[in-house]
């Protein structure tokens, strides 16, 4: 199995794991959506409902491959699902912090691009 099939199968499945668990805290008022575009390599986690009297409506995750790499983009997880994904077996010169500043990003211990 090639690198990209792992990474697609791992990541749906780690978002899986972290959304049931959310799901099953949230209100009647708080849905908790994934959303899986194996055509672009993108994968989010989202928030959509009422919490109390505000609009909730947000992305806690999104994850997209690219260049054989996983880009983290907003990570609202409690732990960072890098860890997880270290955890799982990628080395960290294949998990990209897209949210981080460029400049910043040889000063995080993953791959810079």
């Amino acid at each position: 199995m090639d690198k990209t099939t792992q990474y697609r199968r791992l990541i749906k499945s780690l978002l899986t794991q972290h959304a049931n668990i959310v799901a099953r805290q949230c209100t009647q008022e708080m849905d908790t959506l994934l959303s899986f575009d194996e055509e672009h390599d993108q994968y989010l986690w989202l928030q959509v409902g009422w919490l109390h009297s505000h609009r909730v409506h947000g992305i806690t995750l999104h994850l997209r491959l690219h260049n054989e790499k996983i880009w983290m983009q907003p990570d609202w997880t409690e732990n960072g699902i890098a860890t997880e994904l270290l955890k799982a077996g990628v080395s960290n010169d294949e998990i990209v912090l897209g949210f981080r500043n460029p400049k910043r990003r040889p000063l995080t211990g993953f791959a810079v691009a």
